[in-house]
């Protein structure tokens, strides 16, 4: 009876060995308590966050997360003469529309909705080539001529700011600026997104104006009846160099890839299609020229394209 006895007190002491892992097992996988976060204390400031402004920036985009300490004293834009920019003043075509940018300097006034973009854009190519500082005094418009200078006024209660105009846009039905986030800063905008200002186009002293220039139509306004569109004769072929997203994308690679291909007797243009922003040349009218003309680019410049249908 001994062994079976010693058996037995050997099983018991297994068991409750078993029972000691199960309970420390259960007690490692039970969820920790929740950390009690104090109240804030009475007449403390809580930090904003990150506005979610309906209808503002675009839905992935918003403010930086480190704006400068000193955002309210960056100086407004300061007007001076500057040569247009050889390639961002042309017709072109977005979402179906047309826009005919100034190609002198005139008188432009327009109230509307402005709105502004930042960090999704910040560093980032404008329409001119440059880097766009979403902290510096600029802004984006569909015809003001490139580079200009504007003066924005909320019209919610009156304060100002001087931008300079270096890249397109906005593309958006009822918009007619977009501003960089030190300026939106400025004249109230930045929590909301979006503001009704007036726009007035700036003429440095001794600017060359010319006289018998009207005056730039509203946003809003048609294109004028003649203006040819981008990219939108019909028939024939083209030489594709590259597709993007977005306007501004296409003309900085445009300002890159022009002083090699001018070499070759070619021009690359923007064409808008299937919601895309695509760099082509030609058109040429047949599929057997376009393709001579792409092998040509390949060749002497190494530049990757594809033939397509206009």
């Amino acid at each position: 009876m001994l062994p079976a006895r010693a058996g037995q007190s050997g099983t018991g002491r297994a068991a409750r060995a078993l029972a000691a892992i199960i309970a420390i097992t259960l007690a490692a996988c039970a969820p920790a308590p929740k950390r009690e976060v104090a109240p804030p204390a009475p007449g403390a400031v809580l930090a904003p966050s990150a506005p979610t402004r309906p209808g503002g920036y675009y839905k992935d985009d918003g403010p930086g997360e480190n704006p400068p300490a000193n955002l309210d004293a960056i100086p407004d834009a300061t007007p001076r003469l500057e040569a247009f920019n050889r390639f961002a003043n042309r017709p072109y075509t977005v979402f179906g529309r047309e826009y005919v940018p100034a190609t002198s300097l005139r008188s432009y006034k327009e109230r509307g909705l402005a709105s502004w973009y930042g960090r999704k854009f910040h560093n980032q190519k404008t329409s001119t080539g440059e880097t766009y500082d979403m902290y510096a005094m600029t802004a984006a418009h569909p015809t003001l001529p490139l580079p200009s200078y504007a003066r924005v006024t909320s019209l919610a209660d009156g304060r100002s700011v001087v931008v300079r105009v270096n890249d397109r846009g906005p593309f958006h039905a009822g918009r007619i600026i977009d501003l960089s986030y030190a300026a939106a800063a400025r004249i109230g905008i930045a929590q909301k997104g979006s503001g009704e200002v007036e726009v007035e186009s700036i003429l440095p002293a001794g600017a060359p104006v010319t006289t018998a220039a009207q005056p730039l139509p509203p946003v809003g306004a048609a294109a004028p009846a003649a203006s040819i569109p981008v990219a939108q004769e019909p028939g024939g072929y083209v030489v594709q160099l590259g597709a993007f997203a977005n306007y501004a994308n296409a003309q900085a690679f445009i300002a890159h890839v022009t002083n090699q291909i001018t070499t070759l007797g070619v021009e690359a243009r923007v064409h808008e299609a299937g919601g895309l922003f695509r760099v082509v040349v030609g058109p040429y009218p047949t599929r057997d020229e376009a393709g001579r003309a792409g092998d040509r680019l390949r060749t002497a410049l190494g530049l990757d394209n594809m033939v397509k249908p206009q």
